[in-house]
């Protein structure tokens, strides 16, 4: 490793350090970082054209960089994700054609890396979120995308603060933005180390025991169901993020499409892992305009949904169906009865039904859904019973060009 310097007290990136170590939660959004990748070392570090200095690290590989300690910019990746304001994603450096013989690598000697531009609101370049590892990792595009929201959010509060020095802040906003701060963080850290801990603990017992072939089906299931649920997680959370930071819900639906494989495909995958029987009624002749990603998603939650909480011994039932100019969908599922006073706040960010612990999700998923819905002109009902089961239940436009 190149000599590292540390930043004396009247250096003017002192400033940075210190603001970066102020943010509430910062801990937490490492750990989160280092609990969805397995990197040892991650990092907030300062970039500019001739600086490289470590804000805030979490150091679990002994890389030995604290906050206020400085590298050659030179000899960083970091370097080129300023000039190119693009994420550098290297799962294996020895598999890589661009990095295996590159320098930095070579000096800091990592097999895996990822570095994100953190970019302010005025388009101008920050630094990096970034981690390394001496051992290739999996990183995958979902790795990429959560740790680019992470640096959206890096971001937003280095903006905040500066709203702040400036005595422009609302005090509401200030509030609201802490709690969503405060709620993403703890969740992210704690509910995606869920599937993590089932998939690690899957791959070891596979690799420490003989396990008979219907056990090792049986775990390589687990850890199925573990994964899917991770992807859930994420995709939500990504959606979540994007809404509170304006961007909203996105829907692409330039012309009509054919939603009926799209909805299969989605069952299908969801089945494999479904503990109860899954029957399903599809009856869509018509192509019809709508964002065939979102729907499908749309339905991967409430399905979902109906998978978690329904009885394994009944089964989930979902009717899909243009009728006139509507599509319909519904999804059903036997278990206890939703409540009248949780029905209310079912389709709000961050709603659990009572005594529901992180393993039942972010209470996100519904609230995504009735989201997708509304971009689509469309609504999401939901009606509860012991006679009848639960069912949520799609009614949109079915427009066909």
């Amino acid at each position: 490793m190149t000599s590292i310097t540390s930043l004396p007290d009247d250096d003017p990136l002192c400033h940075d350090v210190q603001r970066v170590g102020v943010i509430a939660d910062i801990s937490l959004l490492l750990e989160a970082c280092n609990a969805a990748t397995g990197m040892g070392f991650t990092a907030i570090a300062r970039v500019t054209e001739d600086r490289w200095v470590t804000c805030m690290a979490l150091d679990k590989a002994d890389f030995g960089l604290k906050p206020g300690d400085e590298l050659d910019v030179r000899s960083t990746l970091c370097h080129e994700v300023r000039g190119t304001r693009s994420t550098i994603l290297i799962p294996d450096v020895d598999a890589s054609e661009t990095y295996c013989s590159h320098h930095t690598p070579r000096t800091y000697k990592f097999k895996s890396y990822i570095s994100v531009p953190i970019m302010r609101s005025d388009g101008s370049f920050w630094g990096t979120l970034c981690a390394l590892d001496p051992k290739p990792r999996d990183l995958t595009p979902e790795t990429e995308r959560l740790f680019q929201l992470f640096a959206r959010l890096i971001a937003r509060e280095l903006d905040r603060q500066d709203e702040l020095e400036k005595g422009r802040a609302n005090l509401q906003t200030e509030r609201d933005t802490a709690r969503l701060r405060e709620e993403f963080i703890a969740i992210v850290g704690h509910d995606l180390r869920n599937p993590i801990a089932a998939v690690t603990s899957g791959l070891r017992m596979m690799s420490e025991r003989d396990l008979p072939p219907e056990q090792t089906q049986m775990v390589i299931l687990e850890m199925q169901r573990a994964l899917t649920r991770a992807s859930q997680i994420i995709t939500n959370l990504m959606d979540f993020a994007r809404g509170r930071l304006g961007a909203g819900i996105e829907v692409e639906a330039p012309r009509p499409v054919d939603l009926e494989p799209v909805f299969r495909d989605v069952i299908s995958e969801i089945t494999k892992v479904a503990p109860q029987r899954v029957e399903c009624n599809i009856d869509l002749p018509n192509p019809i305009v709508a964002d065939p990603q979102r729907l499908g998603q749309l339905l991967s939650n409430l399905l979902g949904n109906a998978v978690t909480h329904g009885d394994s011994t009944h089964p989930v039932i979902i009717d899909i169906a243009q009728r006139g100019d509507q599509l319909h969908a519904s999804v059903t599922n036997q278990g206890e009865p939703i409540p009248e006073d949780v029905k209310a706040s079912l389709f709000q960010p961050f709603s659990r039904r009572k005594g529901q612990n992180s393993l039942h999700g972010l209470g996100l998923g519904l609230y995504i859904a009735s989201e997708i819905a509304r971009a689509h002109g469309g609504r999401l009902d939901v009606t509860s019973t012991a006679e009848a089961g639960t069912t949520f239940a799609l009614s949109m436009p079915a427009r066909q060009g």
